[in-house]
Parts: structure tokens; sequence; C-alpha cells
């Protein structure tokens, strides 16, 4: 994490209603700080699927978000089960969601696809049984 902003959020699991919080916040900061529309659309987007990923698929976890004047970092962390095969993970419309969760309209296998597509730079590492952390950034 570079020097800047940092702000924290804890992201519950299995809550679908509170899902989008973090991001919400997030975004709600970047305007006050008059970011571009641009920059604050793709950060919103890319940590709203990241958010609702961990209530999906690991019972929540942490967000942490730097924001300095050259760029914006999020790092999303979860215990969850890990995800067995991330270049699968990273293909649009792949999924593995239960139906109850895609009943409710999540799920769609976008999650990866979408955080990749609205970032500048994305690291996924995971690890089976202990959990996964995503980090991107987007240029300013």
């Amino acid at each position: 994490m570079g020097e800047g902003i940092v702000l924290k959020y804890n992201v519950p699991g299995d809550d679908f209603t509170r899902a989008g919080e973090a991001s919400g916040a997030v975004k709600s900061q970047l305007k006050q700080m008059q970011l571009s529309p641009d920059v604050v659309r793709r950060v919103a987007i890319a940590m709203y699927e990241g958010e609702i990923n961990m209530v999906i698929h690991a019972e929540g976890g942490t967000i942490e978000v730097c924001i300095t004047p050259e760029y914006i970092d999020m790092v999303l962390k979860d215990k969850g089960p890990g995800i067995p095969d991330v270049e699968k993970a990273m293909q649009a419309g792949y999924s593995t969601a239960p139906d109850n969760v895609r009943n409710l309209g999540f799920g769609a296998g976008m999650g990866l696809p979408n955080m990749k597509k609205y970032t500048d730079e994305m690291k996924v590492e995971t690890t089976l049984g202990v959990g996964t952390t995503v980090t991107m950034r987007i240029y300013i």
C-alpha cells in the first residue's frame, strides 16, 4: 500500500442486503474528492463485483482501499474456500454460484471478468481451503 488515504471495510458474509455498502461508501468518497466520473465508476464497479463474490463464495471478508494522487488500490481478502481454477473463473459466464444465489440475480459468472475489465492491474492470489486475495489498481 502506498501513501494516501486508507479506507477499511468489513464485508459481512451471506448478506445480500448489505453487499455494496463498501463500494457505495468509496464511490461517495471519490466523488467528494472530485475525481473523474470514469475513475469513480470503474472503482465502484470493480469493488462491487468483488464484494458480491465475497458474499456468495467466502462468507465475507475485508476490503482495504488506498487512494493516492496517482492511483487507487483495492485489496479484497477473504477466508473462503479459494478458487480451484482461476483461469476458468476469469472466463465470462463461468460460475460456481449455487442456484439460490442465481435466483436472487447474482452469480452470472461476470464478477472476476468485470473486475479485470474495469481495472488497470489485477492480481488474484488464492489458496484452496485458506482464502483469496484480489489486488486491483486503477490509475487516476
